[in-house]
C-alpha cells in the first residue's frame, strides 16, 4: 500500500469519525432557560433556580441558562413581570415555594399561582432553627425557655416578611413546644442571605430559615442548627434532631419549591419543561447539585403540580387564621 493510499485512507477515517460524531451528538432538549429569581443572592430561591440551570446544563438537557434576581413586593414584582411579559418569552420562568400561597392568602399582592403555568414542584426543603456558632443558647430547649421569659429579648429572624413562611415555621415550633406562638419577636429580611448574615452578626438571636441554606455554614462552624423539621433525622445532619425530637412535639414541615411559567405558556413548552425537569433526576449533575443542598426530591408536574398547590393553600389558611395571622 503506497503513502499516497495511507493518507487517504486515513483522512476517510477522520471524516468519517467526525461525521458519525456529529450526526450521533444530541442536541440539548431546550435551547436556553432564563430564570426569574423574586428574591435577592444568597436565598433558598436563589440557590434552587442556579442549581437547577447547573444541573440541566452540565447534563446536556438545556443549552444556556441565565438568571436575574428580581426582589419586590414580597415576591409580586417577579409574578407580576412573567405576567407582563405572557406570550413574549417563553424561555423565561420562575422559581417559587410555599410564600406564593402564603403571600397570596395575606393580600401582600393580589395574583396567585392561578395566574401563572404551573410547571413542576422539583425538590423540597425543610425548615431549620438556628443559631450563630458562638451563641449562649445550647439547645431547642434553651431557645423555647427564653422565648417564655422575655420574646422581646429573643428576637428570631427570617428571610421572608412578617407573617411570612419563615415567620409561620417560628410560631409553628414555638407552639409545639408550648410557648406563645404570637409572642415570637419576628424580624423579617428581604432574602435568606440577609437574614442569615443578621444572625452572624447578632442583630438577632436566632434565625428560621431552609435547612439547605443552614446546611453549609454549619459545615463551616459558623452556625449551629437546633432543630429541623423533618418527620425524621435527615442524613446531611445525622447530629441534629428533629423539631418534635427536640420538644416542639408533631411539628414537621417541608418547603416546596418549584417552576413557573408565564400565563398562557403553550401546552407543547409546557411538556418541554417538565421534561427536561424529569430527565434531569436521572442525572449525576443533578444528584451532586440535590445532595450539596440538602434537597428532597419530589415532582409534582403539571395539573399535579396544580392539585398539589390548593391543597396547600387550604391547609395553610387554616393554619394561619389558628396563629392569629389572617
Amino acid at each position: 500500500m503506497t503513502k499516497t493510499t495511507r493518507r487517504g485512507l486515513a483522512a476517510a477515517a477522520t471524516a468519517f469519525g467526525l461525521l458519525f460524531a456529529a450526526t450521533t451528538t444530541q442536541a440539548a432538549d431546550i435551547e436556553k432557560i432564563h430564570f426569574i429569581i423574586p428574591g435577592g443572592a444568597g436565598g433558598g430561591w436563589d440557590s434552587t433556580a442556579r442549581g437547577t440551570g447547573e444541573a440541566l446544563t452540565k447534563a446536556g438537557l438545556v443549552g444556556q441558562a441565565s438568571y436575574e434576581n428580581m426582589s419586590g413586593g414580597g415576591g409580586g414584582l417577579a409574578i407580576a413581570h412573567l405576567i407582563e411579559i405572557a406570550g413574549k418569552a417563553d424561555d423565561t420562568i420562575m422559581v417559587n415555594s410555599t410564600p406564593i400561597v402564603i403571600r397570596s392568602l395575606q393580600k401582600v399582592f393580589p395574583q396567585s399561582f392561578r395566574d401563572l403555568t404551573p410547571i413542576a414542584g422539583t425538590v423540597g426543603d425543610y425548615a431549620a432553627i438556628i443559631v450563630a456558632k458562638g451563641s449562649d443558647i445550647a439547645d431547642f430547649g434553651s431557645l423555647v425557655s427564653a422565648v417564655k421569659a422575655d420574646p422581646t429579648k429573643m428576637p428570631i429572624g427570617g428571610g421572608s416578611v412578617a407573617g411570612g413562611m419563615d415567620h409561620v415555621v417560628a410560631a409553628m415550633v414555638m407552639k409545639g413546644a408550648g410557648a406563645s406562638p404570637t409572642s415570637v419577636k419576628y424580624v423579617p429580611y428581604d432574602a435568606g442571605g440577609k437574614a442569615m448574615a443578621g444572625l452572624l452578626s447578632g442583630e438577632i438571636k436566632a434565625l428560621s430559615t431552609g435547612f439547605g441554606e443552614a446546611i453549609e455554614l454549619a459545615k463551616q462552624d459558623q452556625v449551629r442548627i437546633l432543630c429541623v423539621t423533618a418527620a425524621g433525622r435527615v442524613d446531611a445532619a445525622k447530629d441534629v434532631p428533629t423539631c418534635d425530637e427536640a420538644g416542639a412535639t408533631g411539628v414537621e414541615f417541608i418547603n416546596w419549591r418549584g417552576f413557573f411559567g408565564a400565563p398562557g405558556l403553550s401546552a407543547d413548552k409546557q411538556q418541554a419543561y417538565i421534561a427536561a425537569f424529569a430527565k434531569m433526576y436521572e442525572t449525576p449533575e443533578w444528584e451532586e447539585v440535590r445532595a450539596r443542598n440538602g434537597w428532597v426530591n419530589i415532582f409534582n408536574p403539571g395539573e399535579d403540580f396544580s392539585a398539589f398547590l390548593e391543597k396547600q393553600e387550604k391547609e395553610i389558611a387554616d393554619l394561619m387564621k389558628e396563629l392569629g395571622f389572617l
